[in-house]
This record gives C-alpha cells, structure tokens and sequence, in this order.
C-alpha cells in the first residue's frame, strides 16, 4: 500500500471523529473526493429526479470527472487536515 493511499485511509478514519458535523457543501465535497480517490470517474445511473439527495452526491462526482486518482486523494487529505485543526 502508498504512504498517499494510507494517508488517505487514515483521513476517512479521522474524518468520523470530527466534533461538528460540515456544512452540506463540505459533505458533498468530501463524498465527491471519497468517491472519485477510491473508486475514479462516475460510474452507474443517475439517480431520479426525486432522489434529491442522491442526485446532488451524483452531480459532486461527476464535477471531478478526469481528476487522477492521487489528485483527489490528496485534496481530500487535505480537507480533512483543515476540518480537523
């Protein structure tokens, strides 16, 4: 395993003992970047219409379409280092 995909790892870990919960804003990013660090581009259907919540996690994915792998891992390190201090 990389010192990036283990730092990264950790991050998630970390990321469950903030004290306050992010704004809906942050949730989306940290989702986005979770997703596209461990799994790359969007893949699978859209979610409908009325699944409003599955769609806004949807469409923060898809805005990271074409970031390497490393990239978003690092950005969402970074992220959680911020949220935490």
């Amino acid at each position: 395993m990389t010192d990036l995909r283990h730092e990264f790892e950790q991050a998630a870990e970390d990321i469950q003992r903030l004290g306050q919960r992010p704004d809906n804003d942050t949730l989306l990013k940290l989702y986005a970047l979770y997703k596209q660090g461990s799994e790359g581009n969007i893949h699978g259907e859209q979610p409908g219409f009325f699944d409003f919540v599955g769609t806004a996690k949807y469409e923060a994915w898809a805005q990271l379409r074409g970031v390497s792998e490393d990239e978003a891992m690092q950005r969402y390190i970074e992220l959680v280092r911020e949220l935490l201090a």
